[in-house]
């Protein structure tokens, strides 16, 4: 069945171009945080980093940090909890690497609900995301 409404259009959040250029030269990524706190691809990277390091608890604190500071920037952006977030805007990754990290560091301390939304929450928001992240 077709949804005759349509589906809400996709959301872009904006670039922080000084957190992005500081997180590529190569700064850590616990000071990119710590100097830009609302820039996701950083918690993305630090949640990364900490599931690598089998700290599946830190790598949790880290993604849902990422994930909830990015909901508050959909949310400026005109996304109302819902729609096409796309993995092809490189602004919207760190929201997408939170929120996979976020599933990925709930399944490993048991919490399986959590684990399944976050896995859904991701193929709704970006079907591509969740194909290239689940490698």
């Amino acid at each position: 069945m077709t949804n005759l409404l349509g589906e809400p259009p996709a959301t872009f959040l904006p670039d922080d171009e000084t957190a992005r250029a500081a997180l590529e030269s190569g700064t850590p990524a616990r000071d990119v945080a710590a100097n830009h706190p609302a820039y996701a691809a950083a918690w993305a990277a630090l949640a990364e980093s900490a599931l690598d390091a089998n700290e599946p608890v830190m790598a949790y604190a880290y993604a849902r940090t990422g994930y909830h500071r990015s909901l508050d920037q959909l949310r400026r952006a005109g996304w109302k909890g819902h729609g096409p977030v796309p993995w092809e805007h490189a602004p919207n990754r760190g929201f997408l690497r939170s929120l996979n990290a976020l599933g990925r560091a709930a399944a490993a301390i048991g919490e399986d609900d959590e684990a399944s939304r976050c896995a859904q929450f991701l193929k709704d928001s970006s079907p591509t995301a969740a194909e290239e992240l689940s490698v």
